[in-house]
């Protein structure tokens, strides 16, 4: 996957004929909102940014998704009839089938939101949705760390923690929209209080960014720990590498229990991969550390933990492809090419 031209490069001077055409990718995350505009072949030819504070209602989203596609085209001398299709990826609970977000993060707090809808109405051409971390999914299984493969499992590791699940080449995502929703799993040495409605879950609580975070703090003090008291995720896994032993016992803990994590899964599933995304799954003290644990408790080679290739990419990469997929109506709804 190429890219032709950033945000803050010039203009092309080419202006593209309608036939070519172009899709629309659109990332919608809790705080911020992307786009990229790709030609039918996939090739990235503008992207934008935007803060989603102040705008985080749906009315106020679309809105935005207007500005930015304006500001794509204009990027790239393409005319607004060249648009084929539009896709986004939302944090939630999707029904993809309805076009709907049934649930959001507190971060955008939507319930039952008709984003297909929405978009269609704006822009005058197909849309489709999904949940995010399935979006990332099917990028990499498109262009990324799991392409050919036809089983595996993205993990999405951030603040929070989230999988998409891709089976026989499809995304699944099971019969209330919510399969992967693994924040809530129940592994040893997480809480087994059941979560509050819209709080994390007990696996999220623990090895999301938030709770690895928290669980520092909780840990913390002078005596035991050169580092301040303020790190992220990120940060705590660096001073682990660095020698500290609060951060070693730290992402210790986490390893192994997102590896508790990701072998349940695999024995249910029989995924020989699993593809680590998101900020902290990305950082390699935490891929290292949880494949030490996995390779206590598998037969050798059954069983493949690998980071992304498509990084914060991963995103707007599936969202280009799942829009490619709707402007072809007459395509084999498969991931692979």
């Amino acid at each position: 996957m190429t890219e032709r031209q950033s945000s803050n490069s010039k203009s092309t001077k080419q202006h593209p004929t309608p036939d070519n055409g172009y899709v629309v990718a659109v990332d919608i995350g809790g705080t911020n909102l992307r786009l990229a505009l790709a030609d039918m072949t996939g090739v990235i030819a503008a992207r934008w940014s935007s803060s989603t504070a102040g705008s985080r209602g749906a009315d106020g989203i679309i809105e935005l998704i207007r500005s930015g596609v304006e500001h794509l085209l204009q990027q790239a001398s393409v005319p607004r009839d060249a648009l084929r299709a539009i896709a986004a990826g939302a944090p939630g609970v999707t029904d993809v089938d309805a076009g709907i977000v049934i649930a959001t993060s507190y971060l955008l707090g939507w319930r039952d939101v008709p984003l297909r809808d929405l978009l269609e109405a704006a822009f005058g051409i197909p849309a489709a949705i999904d949940n995010d971390v399935n979006v990332a999914a099917i990028g990499e299984s498109w262009a990324g760390a799991a392409k050919g493969i036809s089983d595996f499992v993205f993990l999405a590791i951030g603040t929070g923690i989230g999988a998409g699940i891709v089976l026989h080449g499809q995304p699944f995502r099971g019969m209330g929209w919510s399969a992967g929703e693994i924040g809530y799993m129940l592994v040893p040495g997480v809480p087994d209080s059941p979560a509050d409605r819209g709080k994390p879950g007990a696996l999220e609580s623990l090895i999301g960014g938030e709770g690895i975070k928290a669980e520092w703090q909780r840990r913390w003090s002078k005596e035991n720990s050169s580092l301040r008291r303020d790190l992220t995720a990120t940060e705590i896994f660096d001073g682990a590498l660095q020698g500290d032993s609060l951060a070693q016992s730290i992402l210790e803990q986490s390893a192994r229990i997102l590896a508790y994590a990701i072998y349940n899964m695999s024995l249910v599933l029989n995924c020989p991969l699993f593809v680590l995304g998101g900020g902290v799954g990305m950082h390699p003290a935490l891929g290292d550390a949880t494949r030490r644990v996995l390779e206590q408790w598998s037969e050798r080679g059954q069983l493949e933990l690998t980071p992304s290739l498509l990084g914060a990419d991963a995103q707007l990469i599936g969202a280009v492809r799942l829009a490619l997929v709707t402007a072809d109506t007459r395509s084999i709804l498969t991931l692979q090419r």
